[in-house]
């Protein structure tokens, strides 16, 4: 049955002047000083309260699409609730998931540990915090990637940190804490190319040496070496 709106209603927030805000079953618009206006969500699914920024009336959103976002959010609760294993009422939030996950690392002798420790503890739990593990989305881990590059993180950083996490949601899978992989994991694309500096003698070596077309490749450094 849809949802009938009797504040939040199109002649409304066309007329809602800068500053304003308007909200309703959740809902609200929001109207900024240079004319634009913002959607957000504040609504409570299965005793977790889901607050989110839904876009930009100038990106084209629109009331329906924070609708839609509701909707799914409570149909991925049921889903959730589907899902989890025998015996448990509640999902696994990421942050208790943290916990249990170094400590199987630490029983079973696993590798890099520590830095895996790390990588939780400072950056991976305070983002997805209580957020539960199957519920782990793309929308999550782009926000993530972005959030850590404006920190000014490297992005061989930042893709460490998401093997980390990729890895913990193989053995949630393994460890049958959830019943599959929720998200596939993008990683950024790094650039592995390397600038060699040589020493003035292998410099001189390879200008000596005409192996394999090195002379030509090198000539131009010859000013430099007095050559």
């Amino acid at each position: 049955m849809a949802i009938r709106f009797t504040t939040l209603t199109r002649p409304a927030i066309r007329s809602l002047k800068p500053g304003a805000s308007i909200s309703e079953h959740g809902i609200t618009f929001r109207r900024d000083t240079n004319g634009d206006g913002v959607y957000s969500v504040n609504v409570m699914v299965d005793r977790r309260r889901i607050h989110r920024v839904i876009g930009r009336e100038s990106e084209g959103v629109t009331r329906q699409l924070a609708e839609e976002f509701i909707a799914q959010a409570r149909t991925d609760a049921r889903r959730q609730r589907l899902e989890l294993p025998e015996g448990r009422k509640t999902p696994l939030s990421f942050e208790e998931a943290a916990d249990r996950y170094v400590q199987r690392l630490r029983d079973s002798d696993g590798k890099n540990i520590n830095i895996k420790e790390r990588q939780l503890r400072q950056h991976l739990v305070p983002f997805l915090s209580t957020k539960p593990l199957s519920a782990i989305e793309s929308f999550d881990i782009e926000r993530y990637k972005k959030g850590r590059r404006t920190q000014g993180a490297a992005k061989a950083t930042v893709n460490r940190e998401l093997a980390t996490l990729s890895h913990l949601l193989n053995q949630a899978v393994e460890w049958k804490w959830i019943k599959s992989k929720s998200v596939k994991i993008a990683r950024f694309k790094e650039d592995n190319q390397r600038i060699l500096y040589l020493s003035d003698e292998q410099c001189v070596a390879l200008l000596e040496t005409d192996h394999q077309g090195y002379k030509g490749r090198c000539i131009r450094l010859s000013p430099l070496l007095g050559k």
